[in-house]
């Protein structure tokens, strides 16, 4: 049993995450204050959750093929991202970034609007009421997305196995490696990387939700 895809998954997802962290919440506070097409632009940005990953995977390989009009800027620059592992990033991305954006928004509409006027009437800045007054009081769902928009990205098939392929040392992640081996008549290599998957995913949801616990509102006491 390689280790590299286990590499390769902790990494991308890592990576994923981080971009989802910021593009997810950034989302989230401007839609929630659009006053137009809002509804639609939610719709758009949900569209990747709804979507078979393979469909999904399917547009992502034509929006960056060679013959697209991305791929072909790209290629100016001598710069591939189909079959690449910049490509798996792009896919996890894409797939986990509805589940940090809807928890976000969920969390900052639910805030009082009268904190963040008051700030503003102490004429705080936009920059730092976001970071110093939402972030802050929205930290619970915010964390809540993190942990589901990382899970996402560590489990991500279809999409990936579409963009990035299948290709050893390079975009084989543990999902598409469990995938490769039952194609391969391997199942106990099959059923290796599957616990794997599960043991890493239940380890971080269970730190994230403690971690949760303790930075989420405090419990009111019995009386």
């Amino acid at each position: 049993m390689e280790y590299a895809p286990l590499f390769l998954t902790i990494k991308t997802a890592v990576v994923a995450t981080v971009v989802t962290f910021f593009l997810g919440i950034g989302l989230a506070l401007a839609v929630a204050r659009m006053r137009r097409f809002q509804g639609l632009a939610d719709a758009v940005i949900t569209l990747p959750l709804v979507l078979p990953p393979t469909v999904v995977g399917f547009f992502l390989l034509l929006a960056f093929g060679r013959r697209s009009a991305i791929g072909k800027f790209l290629l100016q620059f001598d710069v591939t991202i189909v079959f690449t592992w910049k490509a798996a990033v792009i896919a996890a991305i894409v797939v986990s970034l509805p589940l940090m954006y809807r928890t976000a928004r969920g969390a900052f509409e639910q805030l009082d609007p009268n904190i963040v006027g008051a700030a503003r009437t102490l004429g705080v800045s936009e920059w730092r009421i976001f970071w110093h007054v939402l972030v802050p009081n929205a930290r619970s769902g915010i964390l809540a997305g993190l942990v589901l928009s990382f899970t996402r990205a560590l489990g991500e098939f279809g999409a990936t196995i579409m963009f990035a392929g299948n290709i050893p040392d390079v975009t084989q992640t543990m999902s598409t490696a469990v995938y490769a081996a039952v194609q391969a008549n391997d199942y106990g290599l099959a059923f290796d990387w599957a616990i794997v998957i599960v043991v890493f995913s239940l380890v971080f949801v269970t730190l994230m939700n403690n971690l949760i616990a303790r930075t989420g509102a405090p419990r009111r006491r019995e009386v």
